[in-house]
């Protein structure tokens, strides 16, 4: 038994039979990946690991096994599911999504190839787990996986969790202890008693106001954007759109570096002003009231956003890099099922508890459309991307103090 010192659980202990897994090269990438990618450059502490995060999932993945009374074998599934749950993020972890979605075709969750390979799938065997039933359970297809991956998961307990410590803003506050206690396990897998609404609903509240806080922060956007560029243009100005794979692999700092000593000149100046924190600015900055959000869904995704970028830059006058087009996708709507014990049925969460719809109503308020440009040609692109997105103009009512 290997005891580790977690600033946010405190003890957190692994079994001998799971450190191999711990030890191999695929978690221990995970030190050297960023949780929160830019959010540091707005909140200086915010510099913790995807491998912390592992190890919080993991033993809060054990700590509802127990509540639930899951026999030796599932609970050994469960809780090595949860540590490696994460080993398919690239370089600053949700940062680059879009890019290995693009590039490389995959997002982080899917991981079959990892898990399948000669090395992880020993270490699996070892723990006598076999890797497609460990991939079931990750990619949410196992009755188990609502552990780690459904509505109340210990994966999201832990990231608000750790995520609210290591910025230091209070708003990602969750009662984890009171709503892995308040746990069930029903015929449709992993539900909550009544008892735990209240700590549910404190999550739900947490994952809204960490959106614009943290998570979708303008800044930590901006950067997000320029990196992005800065990979795409690599990948594509050098002809090297087959080292896309390579490159999702490679940590935080070799990502950087390479970035920084790209063959692109456009991705070396972009990647420069970035590590020096030199951000373009909001040119535009709108919600969902001042543009139309139903056909602007329709152009959602890298390649669209470029279509975009290069013609608001040709109508500014400035340069296709000077000009960058972030539509991120709407929130979708937060549920969650619940055990009412003294009725013996499943129901929605919404249904016993108000808050849920204000929720799903502030995340749609919080949505944004961003244009962002180097700060001496915010005015003209501005304009260029105000004519052509069609921005409403804010009505009176709606500019008065509230």
């Amino acid at each position: 038994m290997k005891i580790i010192k977690d600033p946010v659980h405190g003890y957190i202990e692994v079994d001998d039979t799971v450190l191999p897994v711990l030890d191999s090269p695929e978690l221990q990438r995970l030190r050297h990946i960023t949780q929160l990618g830019f959010a540091n450059l707005v909140y200086p502490g915010a510099n913790h690991s995807r491998f912390e995060h592992s190890l919080g999932t993991m033993h809060l993945a054990d700590a509802m096994c127990r509540q639930i009374d899951l026999d030796d074998d599932a609970r050994r599934l469960i809780t090595v599911s949860a540590l490696l749950h994460d080993i398919g993020h690239g370089p600053l972890s949700h940062v680059i999504e879009p890019v290995m979605a693009e590039f490389a075709g995959r997002r982080h969750h899917e991981i079959n190839w990892l898990l399948a390979g000669d090395e992880m799938s020993d270490l699996l065997n070892h723990c006598d787990l076999d890797w497609r039933e460990v991939s079931a359970v990750i990619g949410g297809s196992h009755h188990l996986s609502g552990i780690i991956h459904g509505d109340l998961d210990v994966d999201r307990i832990d990231y608000l969790m750790r995520d609210a410590h290591y910025t230091g803003v209070p708003y990602g506050t969750v009662d984890g202890p009171r709503l892995i206690r308040s746990t069930v396990l029903a015929d449709a897998g992993i539900a909550l008693d009544e008892s735990g609404i209240s700590a549910a609903e404190s999550l739900l509240i947490a994952r809204t106001l960490m959106r614009p806080a943290v998570y979708f922060h303008h800044v930590s956007r901006i950067a997000t954007r320029m990196f992005i560029l800065a990979v795409t243009e690599d990948l594509t100005a050098g002809g090297r759109v087959g080292d896309a794979a390579a490159m999702m692999r490679m940590d935080d700092a070799a990502c950087i570096q390479h970035l920084l000593h790209s063959e692109s000149g456009v991705a070396r100046r972009l990647m420069e002003r970035v590590h020096t924190r030199n951000l373009y600015k909001r040119a535009l900055y709108v919600g969902e009231t001042e543009v139309n959000t139903a056909a602007l869904e329709a152009e959602i995704g890298l390649a669209k956003e470029k279509v975009i970028a290069d013609e608001i830059a040709e109508a500014a006058g400035v340069e296709p890099y000077e000009v960058l087009v972030d539509i991120p996708p709407h929130p979708s709507l937060m549920s969650m099922e619940i055990k009412v014990r003294n009725r013996h049925a499943l129901i929605g969460l919404d249904e016993v508890s108000p808050v849920i719809s204000t929720l799903n109503k502030t995340r749609r308020y919080q949505w944004r459309i961003g244009v962002y440009a180097p700060a001496e040609r915010q005015s003209v692109v501005e304009a260029a991307a105000t004519d052509i997105l069609h921005v409403r103009k804010p009505t009176k009512q709606k500019r008065l103090s509230v």
